[in-house]
């Protein structure tokens, strides 16, 4: 009976321990984790997809004079940070505030050109749209600057000149009402925007192999990667408690 008893409890404390042991160690793993390349193009999708996202609620916005058209500016010049942020851990601080500051300029002057034409001032539309292609450009100089192997120059113009030109359509037809147009104008820059994140994300990695961007890459409005992880643990852990309670008391109603 009492060598049973004792065999029951070092079961019990075994299960115990291991799930001490899982809820301890699991999350301070977790916590010094790296992206995987998978990981990373994912958040390079997450960060410009909300790029074009919030570009298009901005549009639709500012066509319709809504009252949100100044807090959704803030959250599309926000996402212009991220992008900067992103970049950080393999540029560096400086570099990742330089394309912060060009995208920002990007999203201001669409909006000068967006408010242009929207009043039918072709003057200012004209040079609204000399002054964001320049910027279009400058973006690119500074990406293939940066990685000039995995960016060659005139690709990056050309993927930013099509990111312009897509965009511009799909502003051009809200304006005029032509909502059918508007949407499939919407679909072509969604498709052409994850070939573009991938093509930068892709061109990171190849350039820095085998040096993980941090697990927190900046992505505002995304969940924390970690709850699913950690809620996964918990579970885990209290089953083994359950199932060690289970055990204790299967032996010991056996017991005569």
């Amino acid at each position: 009976m009492n060598t049973l008893r004792f065999s029951v409890m070092r079961i019990v404390t075994a299960l115990l321990i291991a799930s001490i042991a899982l809820a301890t160690v699991v999350p301070s793993s977790l916590a010094s984790d790296k992206t995987s390349a998978l990981d990373f193009r994912n958040t390079m999708h997450k960060l410009w997809e909300d790029h074009i996202t919030w570009t298009r609620l901005y549009i639709v916005s500012a066509a319709a004079n809504l009252p949100d058209q100044d807090q959704t500016a803030q959250r599309l010049l926000q996402n212009q940070t991220d992008i900067g942020n992103a970049i950080k851990p393999f540029y560096g601080e400086q570099a990742g505030d330089q394309l912060t500051a060009l995208l920002r300029d990007h999203i201001l002057g669409a909006a000068d050109l967006l408010a242009a034409a929207k009043a039918g001032d072709q003057a200012k539309v004209q040079a609204a749209s000399a002054k964001w292609y320049a910027n279009a450009d400058d973006i690119a100089t500074f990406l293939s600057k940066a990685n000039p192997q995995a960016w060659p120059l005139a690709e990056m113009k050309a993927g930013m000149k099509m990111h312009l030109d897509l965009t511009l359509a799909e502003a051009t037809d809200r304006l005029k009402g032509d909502y059918a147009a508007d949407i499939k104008d919407y679909d072509q820059v969604h498709q052409h925007i994850l070939g573009l994140a991938d093509l930068l994300s892709s061109g990171i990695i190849s350039q820095f192999p085998g040096k993980a961007a941090p697990a927190t890459l900046p992505t505002t409005g995304a969940a924390d990667r970690n709850v699913p992880y950690i809620l996964l643990v918990l579970i885990a852990g209290g089953g083994l408690l359950a199932l060690g309670w289970f055990v204790r008391r299967l032996f010991i109603e056996r017991q005569p």
